[in-house]
């Protein structure tokens, strides 16, 4: 489950609101953050600052949560605070502007699916399921060349090698606009998700 810690401050609806989101991204945390999302632009927010690190996690929850964010009539800005790895570069990227802190960094990596459970392929499941990772694969190779200055083949190559790219990297293909820390103002509403394992889990 997720704990949603409200911002003290609710009659500045007009200013920046700062969101931390340090999570893997699955159904549940995207669900999460999108009703936050939700719940402060309908109070009036329309500047939200992003303050992002994230192992990655499920691709269908990650481009959900990146046309979300897009189809937002609203100011987001991405801040990568430490990590940011496989389908959070894509959610990263949905930021019109975006940030790394010097010590942080990117990895990208091709599509693949983890099978916890003993399971027997033939032809016709081989072939559905790679035509699902080549689905996938260019979902994300396509919003990471529109969002950047790489190239499709520049991105084939990354997802290949499995790169990591620094702030400076970043900065240069287009990835991020400026490397800086995260300033947040002293009055500045702030909020977190954190993630709670259940108990049974």
């Amino acid at each position: 489950m997720a704990e949603l810690q409200q911002p003290q401050n609710t009659n500045s609806a007009q200013k920046p609101l700062y969101i931390s989101f340090c999570s893997e991204i699955n159904q549940n945390s995207t669900e999460y953050f999108m009703a936050i999302i939700a719940d402060q632009f309908n109070k009036g927010t329309r500047d939200f600052y992003i303050l992002l690190s994230s192992p990655g996690g499920l691709i269908a929850s990650g481009i959900t949560l990146y046309n979300y964010l897009r189809s937002l009539p609203a100011k987001i800005t991405m801040h990568n605070t430490g990590l940011v790895d496989s389908i959070g570069n894509v959610i990263f990227l949905a930021g019109e502007k975006r940030y790394a802190a010097p010590n942080s960094s990117f990895l990208f990596h091709g599509v693949f699916y983890n099978i916890v459970h003993p399971i027997r392929f033939d032809e016709k499941s081989s072939r559905e399921q790679l035509k699902s990772i080549e689905r996938d694969q260019k979902l994300i190779n396509d919003i990471i060349v529109e969002r950047t200055k790489l190239s499709k083949e520049d991105v084939n190559n990354m997802f290949l090698n499995a790169e990591t790219k620094t702030p400076d990297e970043a900065k240069d293909l287009g990835i991020i606009n400026d490397i800086k820390l995260v300033d947040i103002p002293k009055d500045a509403q702030i909020m977190q998700v954190i993630l709670q394992q259940r108990p049974w889990q």
